[in-house]
């Protein structure tokens, strides 16, 4: 019986389990997760986890009927290791291997950290429920928060921590927080949404270092200045977990290449989610955001069964997704669909930039993204316009 491993139990891993028994592989199918928590969604953690409004069950991505229709074997708190594709042979941590005919790669990225730079007590990045659990106790006591990076993530940190009552800082490394992602308009908005809200942001300044022995207590920048600090959230990107795959033959650079079928440079293994760098038109993407962690595994199954079935795998549909974001920030809903770029124009199409509003960007013309904020049914519709433009594209 061929046997399946799933290596990666967050949102990619579990839609990937759920797409190979909908396409009607009834083989062996094993599920190899590093966190020992039951699979959980991790938008919830930097809001509602961190405000105390939710616990680990209430974001579980999986339950006893679905668990039931997956029927897999479930190896968690266990980390793989190497992947030998010419014998099928898949190493874990605890010295266990697994003979497999398929693998389907979906092992995430993790939090970036600030290099040579010590982890104090009190400094923290959130990935994990773990993070999550450990950063909330921390804000449960008065103090003053540094959050290192403007992102999305920064963002969402931020504006818990001002719910829970902190003195925030945000410290950005670029002029304005999201400025390659959205361009200076966008930004210009977002930043103001900080400070309306009591956020002081630093801006154009990096991070040289942390002052501290028994627990964090300042943060240096680049111009000289320091900030005190008795919580320090690192937010600065994720890396994506490929060194594992290293002899593997499974080609690697900045995540795990694919083709557009999420196809890997080795036949039978494929990738999906956070770590996989994915040929589209235009170049190569790799998608941190939880849409593509939710349909990406759908086009990874089906290119695997195919390759397991004998079947053409050109046959099988592509995955040129138009990418969709959204962030929720001090009771703002933010949301962001197409790849913007930073030169592009941002037109106003209802509402006003200082309150809620929906918009466009344009590139030599032609829409290229949709900003909206507080505004979702207009979203929904300039979203489709865009999705109209982007299929005939």
């Amino acid at each position: 019986m061929t046997t399946i491993a799933v290596v990666g139990t967050g949102l990619a891993g579990i839609r990937a389990a759920e797409a190979l028994r909908a396409d009607g592989y009834d083989g062996r199918l094993v599920l190899v997760g590093e966190e020992a928590a039951q699979p959980y969604d991790r938008p919830p953690l930097s809001k509602q986890v961190l405000l105390g409004k939710c616990e680990s069950q209430d974001i579980a991505l999986t339950d006893e009927d679905l668990r039931a229709v997956l029927d897999a074997e479930w190896l968690l708190g266990t980390r793989a290791t190497a992947l030998d594709p010419a014998s099928g042979a898949l190493t874990l941590a605890d010295g266990r291997s697994l003979h497999t005919g398929g693998v389907v790669i979906a092992t995430g990225a993790r939090a970036r950290t600030l290099p040579g730079m010590p982890r104090l007590p009190g400094v923290h990045t959130l990935r994990t429920l773990d993070d999550a659990h450990r950063l909330r106790e921390d804000l449960s006591r008065p103090g003053r928060v540094v959050v290192v990076g403007g992102g999305f993530i920064g963002a969402e940190v931020a504006s818990s921590a001002r719910a829970l009552g902190h003195e925030v800082t945000i410290v950005e490394y670029e002029q304005k927080p999201l400025l390659r992602q959205l361009g200076p308009h966008a930004a210009g908005i977002l930043g103001r949404l900080h400070t309306d809200h009591g956020v002081a942001l630093v801006t154009g300044v990096g991070v040289t270092g942390l002052v501290g022995e028994d627990g964090v207590r300042a943060v240096e920048l680049s111009d000289g200045r320091v900030l005190p600090a008795d919580v320090v959230v690192v937010g600065v990107g994720a890396v994506p977990n490929t060194e594992w795959l290293t002899g593997s033959g499974v080609a690697c650079d900045n995540g795990v290449l694919t083709d557009e079928r999420c196809r890997t440079t080795v036949p039978g293994v494929v990738a999906a989610g956070d770590v996989a760098a994915y040929r589209c038109r235009g170049g190569r993407l790799r998608i941190e955001h939880w849409t593509n962690a939710r349909d990406m595994p759908v086009i990874a199954a089906g290119s695997l069964l195919a390759t397991l079935r004998g079947q053409d795998p050109t046959a099988q549909p592509v995955h040129d997704p138009l990418p969709y974001v959204w962030s929720d920030q001090y009771g703002v809903h933010l949301q962001i669909a197409g790849r913007p770029g930073v030169d592009d124009v941002l037109e106003l199409v209802s509402g006003s930039f200082d309150d809620s509003f929906a918009a466009v960007y344009r590139r030599d013309g032609e829409i290229s993204g949709v900003l909206a904020v507080d505004s979702p049914r207009e979203f929904g519709r300039l979203r489709r316009d865009l999705r109209s433009a982007w299929s005939i594209r």
